[in-house]
């Protein structure tokens, strides 16, 4: 649904459908509210490289920019699948706006294609549950709706308040008068911004210097998906709203990965652990995660077993399932950073599986860091998707029928 505000200014002329679109996403890597927040991961993937696969999944985009000036932030872009620009230092800063780092990626992208732009999308990293769809939406208020500019907004139904500036404390009503009460479906109805996806016809943006110039198209989206990320509890939030939100959109297949990484108390075991009276240690398997490990290695996915206990029955389940094993490991992460470098594998294509809170930093090197059923809360929260299976009851054969098909389900 949309709803079309018009102001003052030249008419519009509506770039014809097979537009040139833009998308931009400027990610500075100097965010004092939450540091780091740009590669910060939300369902298993940093913030910047949700937005770069919004953009991509989008039908009507046609080159994804991300702007920025850190380069931690521009090395997850690119593998993610955008172009970088370098933001110079004048329009990095604090004070920096986001329209500077548009026009300058604007001119980049006519530099690097030979071509202009004709349509221009700001697209918001922090917000992390923006849809190729929303993008396409906005696009259509500007090739097809004749607008100049579109955002996106959701339905708002609150009472905004605000102090008296002349008599702190005193509060008053903003988009209300506080001797009147009406009843919701007497009150005209308000949008929120959502932050998330600004368009703008490029001749006229360069033009007027801002996001919000001639006639504004107001584009609708579910407001159970708005979320922005400006505080440590907004990134908590979106965090815990990552399995519901991205359900469905999160079971990898078999393109999706090069490699299968498992940890493995807790995973490929129920956590428990029997001790007889010489001090031995036994643990509890489960046959179909055998088969599944076995399909894998059959379809040629490599498979590695990373824990950090140096119980013999760690090397001991992974000789009898054929794959290599690193254990006794105090940094799994880095230890699975270098087998990916030895093997030639990009962390972003591989799948980790894991239960607890030393499997978190891996969680964050891997494109697709999975929790079973079961897993630690804050382990869950983090994942990219999980099992319905618990640890030690056929969840490594639930990843594996993801990836190979249902015929391993059972």
């Amino acid at each position: 649904m949309t709803q079309t505000i018009t102001s003052a200014g030249e008419p519009p002329r509506a770039p014809a459908a097979d537009a040139r679109v833009l998308a931009v996403i400027p990610a500075r890597g100097g965010s004092k509210g939450v540091p780091g927040k740009n590669v910060a991961t939300v369902g298993g993937v940093p913030l910047v490289a949700r937005a770069v696969r919004a953009c991509t999944a989008a039908r009507r985009v046609s080159a994804v920019l991300v702007s920025t000036d850190d380069p931690a932030i521009a090395e997850v872009a690119r593998v993610s699948g955008a172009e970088v620009v370098l933001r110079p230092a004048a329009i990095a800063g604090d004070t920096a706006t986001s329209e500077a780092a548009v026009l300058h990626a604007m001119d980049a992208y006519e530099a690097m294609s030979g071509s202009a732009a004709d349509v221009v999308l700001l697209v918001q990293c922090t917000s992390p549950f923006i849809t190729g769809d929303e993008l396409d939406g906005v696009v259509a208020e500007i090739t097809d709706g004749g607008a100049d500019t579109a955002h996106t907004v959701a339905p708002f139904h609150g009472f905004v308040w605000r102090e008296d500036g002349t008599d702190a404390g005193n509060g008053v009503g903003v988009n209300h008068d506080k001797t009147t009460r009406p009843r919701r479906q007497d009150r005209p109805q308000d949008l929120l911004e959502t932050g998330a996806v600004y368009g703008m016809r490029a001749d006229g943006f360069r033009t007027a210097g801002h996001r919000f110039f001639g006639r504004t198209s107001l584009v609708w989206t579910d407001p159970a998906r708005v979320l922005e990320i400006d505080e440590p509890a907004d990134l908590e939030r979106a965090r815990a709203l990552a399995p519901l939100l991205d359900a469905g959109a999160t079971t990898p297949r078999r393109d999706d990965i090069d490699a299968v990484v498992l940890d493995f108390d807790g995973t490929q075991t129920d956590d428990r652990v029997l001790i007889d009276s010489d001090g031995h240690e036994a643990v509890t398997v489960h046959r179909g995660d055998g088969l599944g490990v076995a399909a894998l290695r059959k379809a040629g996915v490599p498979v590695l077993i990373l824990s950090t206990e140096t119980n013999p029955v760690v090397a001991a389940r992974a000789r009898k399932l054929q794959v290599p094993v690193l254990h006794g490991i105090d940094r799994k992460d880095l230890a699975l950073k270098q087998w990916c470098e030895e093997q030639g594998i990009a962390p972003e294509r591989v799948l980790y599986a894991g239960n607890d809170v030393n499997d978190l930093p891996c969680f964050g090197l891997v494109g697709w860091p999975v929790a079973v059923a079961g897993a630690h809360d804050v382990v869950r929260a983090a994942a990219r998707a999980v099992t319905s299976a618990h640890g030690g009851h056929g969840a490594i054969r639930e990843i594996a029928a993801w990836l190979l098909g249902p015929t391993l389900a059972r």
